[in-house]
């Protein structure tokens, strides 16, 4: 057999053997299935979601006067997040209001005028108009002046200040990342062959990692689909209510009494 045939087979018969110490560290090749205890509990890996999070952005460009609030702090729901320079759109609705009081005067004259038959219903109706446009005018300006202040839509925590007063930002400008961690869900994806096994109310545990400690959980609800290529069914559940000191992003593992 020539020297260089048998080279070969040796190579193949080595990489054959060590293949599938080289396979078990690709976290790639991990068997999505859930892992199984002796006792009959079923676990699978789930992460913390807020059912309240958002990325708050400017409304209108303009320059940012206040942000009382800083990384890591709460805030409740109502209380001014970010103020803006509000000086110009202040005048802008000023001088609206004063346009809508003296269209209103107009008016009352015109219709004073009608019953004295000094003037036509032409007149009337045209007075009438311009207040109408004066009063649209007031109420465009009532909404930006509104939108100088971003107020917490829920009561929360700020998560990061992406700008910093006296910051000048366009329109649509992210601002805050803001998260209410009492709102907290678990985000599971079991098995789809579990589906037959699991219903709504369903209690079972979940341990985060960053405290050890089980918690008791319901099943809140199953996702609309089974995922194609892992056969994996999304499971959201809800924690009780007296499941504190934890934060949205926290992962852990959930125990289901899974019967054969």
């Amino acid at each position: 057999m020539p020297r260089h045939s048998s080279l070969s087979t040796l190579l193949g018969l080595l990489f054959f053997a060590l293949s599938p110490l080289l396979w078990a560290d690709d976290p790639l090749l991990d068997s999505p299935t859930p892992t199984a205890t002796q006792s009959g509990e079923r676990q699978v890996r789930g992460v913390l979601r807020a059912l309240n999070q958002a990325v708050l952005s400017s409304e209108l460009p303009g320059r940012i006067i206040e942000m009382p609030f800083s990384d890591g702090q709460d805030f409740n729901k109502g209380d001014v997040l970010v103020r803006f320079d509000c000086s110009a759109y202040q005048a802008q609705l000023n001088a609206a209001q004063a346009a809508t009081r003296a269209t209103r005067e107009e008016l009352n004259h015109k219709k004073q005028l009608a019953a004295l038959n000094s003037v036509g219903r032409f007149e009337v109706a045209l007075a009438e108009a311009r207040q109408a446009q004066a009063q649209a005018e007031t109420q465009v300006y009532q909404v930006q002046v509104k939108r100088c202040s971003v107020v917490a839509p829920f009561n929360g925590r700020v998560v990061l200040r992406r700008a910093q007063p006296h910051e000048s930002v366009a329109s649509g400008t992210p601002l805050l990342d803001v998260v209410d961690n009492g709102t907290l869900e678990i985000y599971l994806l079991v098995p789809s062959s579990w589906l037959s096994r699991l219903q709504q109310g369903q209690t079972f545990d979940f341990t985060p990692d960053e405290t050890g400690k089980p918690l008791k959980a319901t099943v809140k609800r199953l996702g609309a689909r089974i995922d194609e290529g892992s056969q994996t069914l999304l499971l959201i559940g809800s924690l009780s209510d007296d499941a504190k000191g934890l934060l949205a992003g926290m992962s852990g593992t959930a125990q289901f009494q899974v019967t054969e």
